[in-house]
């Protein structure tokens, strides 16, 4: 008989939470702002953000991640932003979309989340429920965050079968920044919840948005563990396209041109080699390796992708100075961020080929059209400029295939580059074939 009160109490205390949600998304970076965004056009949501300077764009509805416009501010009527901690108390739905970097050794580094899951934990109330998006090896929801929800607050998870109780699950980000499926609507959304009842709570949330649809996880670890391989194996078939590229380029073959016949056949998989940076898919292996390694498994593939991407920026370097024997080069590098048409610039392999040209002492100018401004002034090593110079450059190296630059002619090259010696590299043949270019 207790026990079913307590399934009926628990019951009536998420239909109480449907009905009624206030939702308060915490990290309003590439992931959580969209979220946030979403969410205000239909339930009373607060977008929370330790920092202060973004919170206070996002307030005069500027993103300076180019991901939101203005129409976009103006169509979530229910969307409040704030850096205040105290404001957290008043929502019953929390959403963390921090970032999980790795170390310099190149271990999980769990520091935002577990920050973030204090903080909603000092806030969490009976009934209330906790939804985690950040990339974590399988586990880490209920093996770190969970235990210290619990803790902090006082309260116990729907799980335990206790009351009162929090709920919680794990559905992970499947956001595509700079690309034409960047639309999180259109996407379809993995959920999971720590009870049958939870889930059907998190789930119908996410649905009320996700016009593509839903895709229920049987548990919150094989939700985690989706996600970490969605990465992982797309890291290890870059990883192949680069070797392949290694190879046919010893033997003066274009892996583009053999890319381009391979690709004819129905099953062959279209990738594309070049530099592999950003917040998931140069991570996400580390934090599937560590897990790994834990339960005492040595992967032996997982990795192998990492080994060979992290690496391109120096073959490329290489492959460049081989080519080009002149002493005091003069090198503008076209892209600087991660991938084409976004800001992002983490883990940038761009960025780590400016690093070996400057060890060698080369003049180094670098053009990206998409970069913020707060991260030139951050990255003070790295000579930023608006236009690129006139008759100047002995070597263009076009690193990321922004828009922009698959416009660009031979006119424009001609008007940059110091004499007809000077030589463009293509790296990732995005230019017009009326360009003088090599594509290594």
């Amino acid at each position: 008989m207790e026990r079913i009160r307590l399934e009926i109490s628990i019951t009536l205390n998420l239909f109480y939470i449907m009905k009624y949600k206030k939702i308060c998304v915490i990290g309003l970076g590439y992931v959580g702002l969209p979220l946030a965004i979403e969410f205000g056009k239909k339930y009373e949501t607060l977008g929370f953000d330790i920092d202060n300077q973004r919170v206070y764009d996002l307030k005069k509805k500027k993103d300076l991640n180019s991901q939101i416009k203005k129409k976009d501010f103006l169509k979530s009527k229910k969307l409040h932003f704030s850096s205040d901690k105290k404001n957290l108390k008043n929502y019953n739905i929390f959403i963390i979309t921090v970032p999980t970097p790795v170390s310099k050794k190149k271990i999980p580094d769990l520091r935002y989340l577990i920050d973030a899951t204090k903080l909603v934990a000092i806030n969490l109330k009976a009934n209330d429920v906790v939804i985690y998006e950040s990339t974590v090896f399988p586990g880490a929801t209920e093996e770190v965050c969970v235990p210290l929800l619990k803790k902090i607050s006082g309260i116990s998870c729907d799980k335990d079968g206790r009351s009162p109780n929090f709920s919680y699950g794990f559905s992970p980000e499947r956001l595509n920044p700079g690309s034409n499926q960047s639309d999180i609507k259109k996407i379809i959304k993995v959920t999971s919840g720590s009870t049958n009842k939870s889930l059907i709570v998190i789930d119908d949330l996410y649905k009320s948005i996700i016009k593509a649809g839903t895709f229920r996880a049987k548990s919150v670890k094989i939700a985690e563990a989706a996600k970490i391989i969605e990465n992982t194996q797309r890291d290890l078939n870059i990883g192949l396209i680069n070797e392949f590229q290694k190879i046919f380029n010893k033997m003066g073959l274009n892996i583009f041109e053999i890319l381009e016949a391979a690709e004819t056949k129905w099953n062959f998989l279209k990738f594309k080699p070049g530099l592999v940076g950003g917040h998931c898919i140069s991570v996400d292996p580390y934090y599937l390796s560590h897990k790994a390694k834990k339960i005492n498994i040595n992967p032996k593939l997982v990795l192998a992708g990492r080994e060979t991407n992290n690496n391109m920026p120096k073959f490329y370097c290489n492959k460049i100075l081989q080519n080009i024997k002149k002493k005091k080069l003069k090198i503008l590098v076209m892209g600087l961020t991660f991938k084409e048409n976004c800001p992002d610039i983490r883990n940038s392999g761009s960025i780590e080929m400016c690093k070996i040209f400057l060890k060698k002492n080369i003049t180094i100018d670098s053009y990206d059209p998409f970069i913020n401004k707060k991260d030139t002034k951050r990255l003070k090593f790295i000579n930023f400029i608006n236009k690129p110079r006139k008759k100047f450059y002995d070597v263009v190296v076009v690193t990321v295939a922004h828009q922009n630059f698959k416009k660009l002619n031979n006119l424009f090259f001609q008007k940059i580059l110091k004499n007809k010696d000077s030589v463009v590299f293509d790296l990732k043949n995005v230019l017009n074939n009326s360009v003088t270019k090599k594509i290594i």
